[in-house]
């Protein structure tokens, strides 16, 4: 009876639990941690550490509250009209900057010239059509409008970051931040028309307006909708091998335009000498040259456009009735400007003339980007190749709807003379690039499938 009643009561109980820790921890193997005398613990070789936990008496220790986390500051959320007059202003005043620095540079007649001059650099670039002294100028300068449109796309994107949009994926909020970046770009516009004014060079203010709305409607709407996530809600509605086509004609397309670029570069840098002499026999001093200089950085887009269409086949104008294509060059007498320098003297012949398969090349390229990407995320039982085929067919389309809309970008008149037709032709740029690139495309994922089916 003595025996029973010393293990039930619980103080001794406690004791001997206690007794059999310690001596359990002294047998372990190697040490560890043994339980001091306070029923914590105490280190014996600084690797493991054990807990002795008291059960008898859980009611004797304090119960710790931790401190509820403390949330940062809630940021706050610009107003909408706010978000959207600072947006534009900084992307207005960064795309302005460089032509209007140019003007000042260079226009004659003092800073008020300047301005206007300027400003109307800035519109045109925009694709507003300014009044000159030989008649209506619409080729518009791509290097501003690349610009702008950049400085465009990062104002929707920082617009829809102020009014706290941001990857939300809320196409009402991403109309509105759209809507209200095109109001206040279109008031811009014609603020700025107005400045320019009525003489010349002159512009007219509602038309002003209605190419900004325009204009920062499609840039800014593109950066909101990237920045809140209905661009990418947008592409998960589209089946898999459109946006496999749309990727591959987008390369298409860029691969054209770095071939053209890269071919006009090459054709002015081997005629340096004759582009030099132009840019000496204007007697205008420095500042005029720095304008000539700023005038043809300005149009080097265009350049490039055009000998992507020289590439392709369809060539280019540089004035009404005239020509330069890849079998033939006919112009007339034009401007002494130093872009012009690097035209072609005659057209190709011989082995010159296979650049005419640049559309083939570069929808082969878009082909091979597709059949790879299609290999890599298949199974065992490999890519279905119909399904690339398909997508290869659709990404010639593409390039060629993307080619033709930078060729119609890219002409314009200059006056309501002979050269009242620049640039190159938009229907046969785009059938051509939208056939080659068909072609190419198909022909290098049929490719593809036959090596992959043979292995």
């Amino acid at each position: 009876m003595a025996a029973t009643r010393d293990e039930t009561d619980p103080g001794r109980a406690a004791a001997g639990r206690r007794e059999r820790a310690r001596a359990g921890g002294d047998l372990r193997a190697g040490g560890g941690a043994r339980a001091g005398e306070d029923g914590g613990t105490r280190e014996v070789d600084g690797t493991q550490e054990t807990v002795l936990l008291d059960l008898d008496a859980p009611a004797d220790h304090p119960t710790v509250v931790l401190p509820r986390q403390r949330r940062g500051p809630r940021r706050r959320r610009a107003p909408l009209a706010v978000a959207a007059c600072v947006a534009v202003g900084l992307a207005a005043a960064a795309s302005l900057a460089p032509p209007l620095a140019a003007a000042l540079v260079a226009a004659p007649g003092g800073a008020g010239a300047g301005l206007r001059l300027g400003l109307a650099a800035w519109l045109l670039g925009h694709g507003v059509p300014v009044r000159t002294p030989v008649g209506a100028l619409t080729l518009a300068p791509l290097a501003v409008g690349l610009l702008a449109a950049w400085r465009m796309e990062r104002a929707g994107l920082h617009a829809v970051r102020a009014v706290g949009a941001r990857r939300t994926g809320a196409i009402g909020r991403t109309l509105a931040v759209t809507g209200a970046l095109a109001l206040v770009y279109g008031l811009l516009g014609g603020f700025a028309a107005l400045v320019v004014g009525a003489g010349v060079p002159g512009v007219t203010a509602p038309r002003a307006v209605a190419t900004m709305v325009v204009f920062g409607a499609v840039a800014g709407g593109l950066g909101a909708a990237r920045a809140s996530g209905v661009l990418d809600r947008v592409a998960r509605w589209l089946p898999e091998p459109v946006r496999a086509a749309l990727r591959a004609g987008a390369l298409g397309a860029a691969t054209l335009l770095a071939a053209g670029a890269a071919a006009a570069g090459l054709s002015l840098a081997l005629s340096w000498h004759d582009a030099s002499t132009m840019l000496a026999a204007y007697d205008t001093g420095v500042a005029g040259q720095l304008g000539l200089t700023a005038l043809s950085v300005a149009y080097a887009p265009n350049v490039a456009v055009w000998a992507a269409a020289y590439l392709l086949g369809p060539g280019f104008a540089l004035g009404t009735g005239t020509g330069v294509t890849v079998g033939d060059v006919s112009v007339g007498a034009l401007p002494a400007l130093p872009l012009f320098a690097g035209l072609p003297p005659d057209g190709l012949t011989g082995l010159g003339l296979f650049v005419a398969a640049a559309p083939v090349l570069a929808g082969g390229l878009g082909g091979g980007l597709l059949a790879r990407a299609a290999a890599r995320r298949a199974g065992a039982d490999g890519p279905d190749w119909s399904r690339v085929c398909g997508a290869a067919a659709l990404s010639g389309p593409v390039a060629g709807v993307l080619l033709g809309a930078a060729a119609l970008a890219s002409r314009g008149a200059v006056g309501d003379g002979r050269l009242a037709d620049v640039g190159p032709p938009v229907l046969q740029v785009t059938l051509v690039a939208a056939g080659g690139g068909l072609v190419g495309a198909i022909v290098v994922a049929a490719a593809c499938a036959l090596l992959r089916r043979r292995r």
